[in-house]
């Protein structure tokens, strides 16, 4: 490693409420970094409080990117996020910074510090409608069973009850006429890794999880979901599915309590939390920072 040029990436990586935002921006004080944001959710425009953005003086203070990207209802993919990440890392060192990849969606910091070559395969929104109508009869995992047939391989990586990457690995296989397993090749990327774990213990972990959703809710997170709904964005959209949303359906169909889904979304992000960690173990130059 002494002699490879390659420029220096850092990632920080670790559970939601671990306190990366917090970790990352002292780092980007002390190395005059710039961050790019590594969360599913935080590309969405208007969806602020559900998914814990940095707040604008964060933002204010340390250059962001990959945050605010798309609205609601736009289509965003592993492809597009590789994409974008990649060209915001080329930008920052170019201008003679250092960048630091930050977040906790795992599949997103694979695809990038993995070198992860994806198919090139556009939405099909003709098939990806009848496969979700046979999950929605038949149940996810007679549509993971299906997967299981054409690329067992897949199918052993993904969770049956994860309908959207189980779709999208049948979509690319009906597309191509090949595996997706097969077509996602690696590539070593054009730079060094170190992968920093924020750790912290599990009790510890959950308190500021329950912590962070009443902050939330103090904060307006039910308002900020009332005015998605009310700008016409659907449950059925990945945006409004996504953790921090869609527990709150129930209240607004009549269906829950308010606390009710505040409880659930808080044991929903401990399963997260724990889904996280096994995404994190296999990142490379993996050093591990008990908070």
């Amino acid at each position: 490693m002494d002699n490879d040029s390659r420029p220096l990436v850092i990632a920080i990586v670790g559970a939601t409420a671990v306190g990366k935002t917090t970790y990352a921006i002292e780092m980007a004080r002390c190395l005059d970094a710039e961050i790019v944001s590594a969360d599913s959710r935080q590309v969405y425009r208007g969806m602020d409080i559900g998914t814990a953005k940095p707040d604008r003086a964060e933002r204010a203070a340390i250059p962001h990117h990959i945050i605010d990207c798309v609205g609601p209802d736009d289509e965003f993919s592993l492809a597009i996020y590789q994409e974008l990440a990649r060209a915001a890392l080329a930008q920052i060192i170019g201008r003679g910074r250092q960048p630091l990849l930050v977040g906790g969606t795992g599949q997103y910091l694979a695809a990038v510090l993995e070198g992860w070559q994806i198919p090139q395969v556009a939405p099909q929104p003709e098939l990806r409608a009848a496969l979700e109508q046979l999950a929605c009869e038949e149940g996810a995992v007679a549509l993971h069973t299906r997967l299981a047939a054409v690329d067992p391989q897949a199918a052993a990586a993904i969770m049956p009850d994860n309908v959207r990457r189980v779709i999208r690995a049948l979509e690319v296989y009906e597309v191509t006429g090949l595996p997706i397993s097969t077509q996602q090749k690696r590539q070593q990327p054009p730079y060094r890794i170190e992968t920093i774990w924020l750790q912290r213990e599990r009790a510890e972990l959950y308190a500021r999880i329950d912590a962070r959703v009443d902050m939330m809710m103090e904060s307006g997170l039910l308002a900020e979901i009332e005015r998605l709904r009310a700008s016409g964005y659907g449950w059925e959209l990945p945006a409004m599915s996504s953790l921090g949303y869609l527990q709150f359906r129930p209240y607004f169909e009549g269906l829950a309590t308010l606390d009710a889904c505040v409880q659930r979304l808080k044991y929903d992000t401990h399963a997260f939390a724990r889904r996280q960690m096994s995404w994190f173990r296999r990142l490379p130059n993996l050093s591990v920072r008990q908070m």
